[in-house]
């Protein structure tokens, strides 16, 4: 639950269109909700932000407290956030920057504002930079869905975009290592940069992936059965699959637990085999069950 001193700012923010008065009052300001890393709860924050070339950066400053804030715990274990921005609502991937590309944002966000400087003046921890990104592939996602097809459709696209994404960084990331290996040594320790970034993708792909599969698992499904008897035999071979993927997730998790470490051969073909079965997945749902779905408006409507 928020601080009283909290859950007054957020009523405010959302009565006014993201305008706050008293110690806020005409300073850069958003919500951030979280998914508890323990409890799984949500969880809304008020934070000052930094806009620099695009990006939305937020700050882990806790008022230059020992320890990181809780929604920096919450953001590492569950990436997916949500964001209100005066009166815009929108999902991000919370992605911390590390090594040189935290230390260029942090001086950007002191540039903008000073008492974040002092904040770290006052512990020896480094304060988290982290960057809310809005994924690009989004930008040709339909924002608007009429039926059920048009939503699963929606849901599909963002996988398949976000996973080519976490495989474009995962090549990046594998080059660059090889690069600063060649140049330090076999056993030099890779450079920061793209480890955390890649893990809070995949983390996020694999979240969501996990949330569509069981709605249809706990809830589409087990009704479209009964509507449709045919279909059975294709929910049977859904279901199994979804299996199938999510044991391949829990490979994928144990990989990404040090990423640096990780065996880049080994990782590619996690990756590669996760991405053709779910194509392979995502392709068949599509094909068996978007002519079904077309008839079915979105949002459902009260039961007849």
């Amino acid at each position: 639950m928020p601080t009283p001193f909290n859950q007054s700012v957020i009523d405010e923010f959302r009565a006014n269109g993201g305008k706050v008065g008293g110690p806020f009052e005409g300073g850069d300001l958003l919500l951030l909700t979280t998914t508890g890393a323990r409890s799984g709860k949500q969880h809304t924050t008020p934070l000052g932000y930094v806009r620099d070339n695009g990006l939305l950066l937020v700050t882990g400053s806790n008022l230059g407290g020992p320890r990181h804030p809780d929604w920096y715990h919450n953001v590492l274990a569950h990436p997916t956030v949500t964001v209100e921005l005066g009166t815009e609502t929108f999902e991000a991937v919370a992605v911390p920057a590390e090594g040189e590309r935290r230390d260029r944002l942090f001086e950007r966000i002191v540039a903008a504002d000073p008492g974040y400087g002092e904040y770290q003046t006052r512990t020896d921890r480094i304060l988290p930079v982290v960057v809310l990104e809005r994924p690009a592939h989004e930008a040709d996602i339909p924002e608007d869905a009429a039926n059920f097809a048009d939503k699963m459709l929606q849901v599909h696209l963002w996988l398949r975009g976000q996973l080519a994404h976490v495989r474009e960084e995962t090549d990046a990331y594998f080059a660059a290592l090889g690069e600063h290996r060649e140049r330090r040594g076999a056993d030099a320790p890779p450079a920061p940069g793209l480890g955390l970034q890649i893990r809070q993708h995949c983390l996020a792909f694999c979240d969501a992936l996990e949330f569509h599969h069981s709605g249809e698992d706990a809830h589409l499904f087990p009704a479209m059965s009964g509507y449709h008897p045919e279909l059975r035999a294709t929910f049977d071979r859904l279901a199994e699959e979804h299996r199938s993927v999510a044991r391949i997730q829990g490979e994928l998790a144990a990989l990404l637990a040090d990423v640096g470490g990780a065996d880049p051969v080994r990782f590619r073909a996690e990756l590669a085999r996760m991405s053709q079965e779910l194509t392979a997945h995502l392709d068949y749902e599509e094909e068996a069950l978007l002519p079904v779905l077309a008839g079915l408006p979105w949002p459902p409507g009260p039961p007849a």
